[in-house]
């Protein structure tokens, strides 16, 4: 179960897209009188006016489901897990629509509700990305709905606007993390593709806090690309590339299975003059220049993992 939260201006525009087509169910009306689209348009308007100077004051959610869940939900399911997830989401106290959908092959449904709540006070969507994430995974798990490994079964064809370029960014630093050894090299391969990276450090210190990437102006922080693209994750990831390509480069020869290392692999080790091999412990001790974060082996790990690492500005 995923969701998608958004706000507007118009609640005639969202709810005539949501109702006037021949696959739209009403699910459950609150404070609503469902039998006519024009009465639903004039009682939405009607309770917002009670707090004219809230300019977006449309609610629209989306929340899917996987086509494995279907055989796990009928209207009524349907209906009812869109109220447990207004609740977890502090949407209450306030008129809602809740729209079924079956142009899709997979079960999804539409939620419009009016940010002004029937004591006229504005309903916030302040953090609502984040919660939206943290409920639909609560209600999967609660209920038992397929959760897919990662983004594998999302049809990025459908997707738009800033959607589309999480997804974009997702796979662009998955693959530049998976080769990449240190930051400045993820920060070049990512920079080919048009994705740039921001640092977000502790006040006063020149400690990384977070991390955002963006494209063409769009910017996430790598927590909401996916779990795995927090700045800790990444240091983690980009320090154990180092060490592979650091054995790599060092013992070339060696197998893989049997570990054992034949005697002529080390020759060069002990005639360094006569050896081209690079000098890798100097390649380790390169300074960064100034505004260039190091790579991940010259970061001290501390004793905590759980406390950021610093990296000079």
């Amino acid at each position: 179960m995923i969701g998608k939260v958004m706000t507007g201006k118009s609640f005639g525009g969202c709810v005539r897209y949501n109702l006037e087509r021949p696959e739209a169910t009403i699910l459950h009306a609150e404070g609503l009188r469902a039998g006519d689209t024009h009465h639903i348009i004039d009682d939405f308007n009607l309770q917002r006016k009670m707090n004219p100077e809230l300019g977006k004051g449309v609610g629209h959610i989306v929340l899917s489901w996987s086509k494995h869940d279907v055989g796990k939900l009928t209207a009524e399911i349907m209906a009812e897990q869109a109220k447990e997830y207004l609740q977890k989401m502090k949407i209450t106290n306030t008129q809602f629509l809740v729209i079924q959908h079956t142009d899709r092959e997979h079960p999804h449904l539409h939620i419009v509700y009016n940010r002004v709540d029937n004591n006229a006070k504005t309903i916030s969507d302040q953090y609502q990305r984040k919660r939206n994430a943290e409920v639909c995974k609560q209600l999967t798990r609660k209920h038992g709905y397929y959760m897919a490994a990662g983004k594998v079964e999302v049809k990025q064809e459908r997707l738009t606007g800033a959607d589309k370029i999480k997804y974009q960014i997702y796979h662009a630093l998955s693959k530049a993390a998976a080769n990449a050894t240190s930051w400045k090299q993820l920060e070049s391969l990512l920079k080919q593709q048009g994705i740039g990276i921001q640092y977000k450090y502790r006040r006063g210190t020149n400690e990384v806090q977070g991390i955002s990437f963006s494209e063409n102006g769009t910017q996430f922080k790598g927590s909401e690309i996916d779990r795995g693209m927090s700045f800790q994750r990444l240091h983690h990831r980009l320090e154990q590339n180092w060490d592979k390509e650091l054995d790599r480069r060092l013992f070339p020869q060696v197998s893989s299975h049997t570990e054992e290392y034949e005697e002529t692999e080390f020759k060069w080790l002990g005639s360094a003059s006569k050896s081209r091999e690079p000098d890798l412990l100097s390649e380790m001790l390169k300074t960064q220049g100034s505004n260039e974060p190091p790579p991940p082996e010259l970061i001290k790990r501390k004793k905590k993992r759980k406390y950021s690492q610093g990296l000079s500005r």
